[in-house]
């Protein structure tokens, strides 16, 4: 192999994309765990460092000051403009997959473009993730779960399908199975998180559900949840469980580390669910979330139980 020919080496993020990285720690599932090929954990943190840049954009949790808008070749002025943000990331991304005014400017997306050249990445699915964002500034309320599952398919599925990418195991039927998986993942957040979208004038419990449980917008704002709340996201909780395991299979068509990382997905989405049960239900007061040990318990009833399908 030549020194032309050699792959270039990935580049390293600054203090501030290192920043973004490590709210990797807070979610319900392991992103890149280190029992995986090194290969496998620098795609997996790149394309989180994509989607985690896209949704802080999108829910304007950026860092103070600016940069991510200079970055984006922005006025630190339009750090607030999310709109303006996103166009200014989508462009961006055009460039990790060759557009003609040089390399990407942010140092997340920098450091995405060797891995959308490695393993022959195409940029539907990262511009879905900006498209679900868009979505978050004009739509902030769903009348029905179709409207919330075609929200899903904007916002959660394309990193499931990045994830049998970046393995090279993506197939039609692993691929509906990670959807469902994704939904489901969707959906706890979003039952975990109602008071914080409140919070953000966003409310992604079906308006449908809401009527028919008898749960009012003025409800949501209590301290704590009354019955109907809580039968309310026990009933979204369900809906989250059933996906999930409708995913279940998913686990069993893999082997080796990427079976124990699906088995991670899948199990921090039923440790997040069995916190919420333990809860109460009540999720007003806060996210209730999945202790470790929870966490652990679960993968590894779900390494026990996933049927074998390809």
């Amino acid at each position: 192999m030549t020194h032309r020919d050699r792959p270039l080496p990935h580049p390293a993020p600054d203090a501030h994309a290192r920043a973004t990285l490590g709210k990797a720690r807070t979610e319900n599932f392991p992103v890149a765990p280190s029992f995986l090929p090194r290969a496998w954990r620098e795609g997996l943190m790149a394309v989180y460092g994509y989607a985690r840049l896209v949704d802080d954009i999108g829910d304007g949790d950026l860092a103070p000051g600016g940069r991510d808008a200079v970055l984006l070749g922005l006025d630190p002025a339009a750090a607030d403009d999310r709109l303006a943000l996103l166009d200014a990331f989508e462009a961006d991304l055009r460039r990790v997959f060759g557009g003609t005014d040089g390399p990407p400017r942010h140092p997340l997306l920098l450091a995405l473009q060797p891995v959308v050249r490695d393993h022959g990445l195409t940029p539907e699915p990262f511009l879905a993730l900006i498209e679900a964002n868009r979505q978050d500034q004009r739509t902030t309320r769903y009348a029905t779960y179709g409207e919330l599952a075609a929200y899903c398919e904007l916002s959660a599925n394309p990193v499931g399908r990045l994830v049998l990418a970046l393995t090279g195991t993506a197939t039609p039927e692993r691929i509906r199975r990670s959807d469902a998986v994704c939904t489901a993942l969707q959906i706890v957040e979003h039952v975990q998180d109602v008071a914080e979208d409140l919070g953000r004038g966003r409310i992604y419990l079906p308006a449908e559900d809401m009527r028919r449980f008898h749960v009012t917008e003025a409800d949501l704002k209590a301290a704590t949840a009354g019955a109907s709340v809580r039968s309310l996201v026990a009933y979204e909780a369900e809906r989250a469980r059933d996906l999930l395991d409708d995913g279940l299979p998913l686990v069993g068509s893999v082997n080796g580390r990427l079976k124990l990382l699906l088995a991670g997905f899948v199990g921090g989405g039923r440790a997040a669910l069995r916190a919420v049960a333990a809860a109460g239900f009540d999720v007003l007061p806060g996210p209730p979330g999945p202790t470790k040990t929870g966490l652990l318990r679960e993968v590894a009833a779900v390494l026990r139980t996933a049927p074998r399908k390809g």
